[in-house]
């Protein structure tokens, strides 16, 4: 019963807050804040999974220093938990397929987030360019889940060299952000379902002359130890 009333009133969020966010977004498109309000937005709704999130070293707002971010991405949960880290001035990179998904899809590309299509190799590393003249030009920061798919209780998968690329081209820092493991953590039946933490670790300066697959599997390690880490905790 309570799985039914939680999953019933998580509906009726995404609706209403699909609804409102389009409307501020149509009022006012591609806002550089409006992917960190809609991302608060979802992120109130861990409160309701019966989630506690604690953020560690989480980034000054005030501060205007562009970087990409790189996140672990789990499970679908993750857009009402590791939401709640995206700071201000910040677009997130996401498959074109979501651009079609009722009121969410919209949300997400009025609000100005990046949409690749991962299909097209050719029409991916534009969208890379993209991204790197938008860091540069609009001073923004970019929010990518560098495995490219969800983990689902597999561990730090292999991270793709996308978001190091984006890095290189934009001349700015990797900022890794760790999230302790939530497979299987969430029961949508249970009323406390525990804390997630979520850490921001210190900006890594990539190097041009070196390997980029190199420094990807330097950066999983150092992420990899963290969110063993904060399992711990």
């Amino acid at each position: 019963m309570l799985a039914a009333i939680r999953l019933l009133l998580i509906a009726l969020f995404i609706l209403i807050s699909g609804l409102l966010g389009l409307l501020m977004c149509i009022i006012v498109p591609f806002h550089p804040n409006h992917v960190h309000r809609c991302a608060t937005w979802y992120s109130q709704v861990a409160k309701l999974l019966g989630v506690k999130i604690e953020i560690i070293n989480a980034p000054d707002n005030t501060k205007e220093n562009s970087v990409v971010y790189v996140a672990n991405h789990q499970n679908s949960y993750d857009i009402f938990t590791i939401t709640g880290a995206v700071p201000q001035r910040t677009v997130s990179i996401g498959k074109k397929s979501l651009k079609w998904i009722p009121f969410f899809g919209q949300l997400y590309w009025l609000s100005g987030n990046i949409l690749i299509d991962r299909k097209n190799r050719t029409k991916a590393a534009g969208t890379i360019s993209k991204a790197a003249n938008k860091i540069k030009q609009k001073n923004l920061s970019v929010w990518m889940f560098a495995e490219g798919t969800r983990s689902y209780g597999r561990g730090l998968l292999p991270l793709k060299t996308g978001a190091f690329h984006t890095a290189l081209q934009a001349e700015v820092p990797v900022v890794p952000v760790c999230m302790s493991t939530t497979h299987k953590k969430i029961n949508l039946n249970r009323w406390n379902n525990g804390t997630i933490y979520i850490e921001f670790l210190e900006p890594i300066i990539l190097n041009k002359e070196s390997s980029v697959r190199t420094q990807a599997n330097q950066v999983h390690a150092i992420m990899d130890s963290k969110i063993k880490q904060l399992d711990a905790l």
